[in-house]
């Protein structure tokens, strides 16, 4: 005498199959992947603030942490300097302004951007400017030579 307790077998339920309780990961990692790559592809683009023509060294790149999320600060070759692509009217008023977008966040990067024609005092000013309001990781943007 035997007793068949069906697990969804011949024995059990006819016609309904057993539940799937196993996760199925492929389309969530594809769609990680697809948003890896577009974050790839538009990190290097939010860096820039407003366009300059940069000087050419030989330096290496810029050494940042990961999550750090740089502020570009940019001079052109008539001397207006910019806030990522906002225009700063008075160079003066350029360390409440960063404090304004920043606050206390002294140990931020800011990236300085200046067009290779523009004059070395003026490169200057705005540097005494924002190490003047407390900020000191400066690092200057070149472009590397071909």
């Amino acid at each position: 005498m035997g007793l068949i307790l069906g697990s969804g077998g011949k024995g059990g339920r006819r016609g309904r199959r057993a539940l799937n309780a196993e996760i199925n990961v492929t389309p969530f990692v594809d769609v990680m992947l697809v948003l890896l790559i577009v974050f790839m592809i538009t990190a290097p683009l939010l860096v820039r603030g407003e366009e300059v023509n940069l000087p050419k060294t030989s330096s290496g790149p810029i050494k940042t942490e990961p999550n750090d999320d740089p502020l570009a600060i940019s001079i052109r070759e008539n001397g207006d300097v910019f806030i990522q692509t906002t225009l700063v009217e008075d160079v003066s008023t350029l360390g409440p302004q960063l404090q304004a977008i920043i606050g206390e966040g002294y140990e931020q990067p800011i990236y300085l951007r200046g067009d290779e024609n523009t004059p070395y005092g003026r490169i200057m000013e705005v540097t005494a400017e924002i190490r003047a309001a407390g900020y000191t990781r400066v690092s200057f943007v070149t472009e590397q030579k071909k």
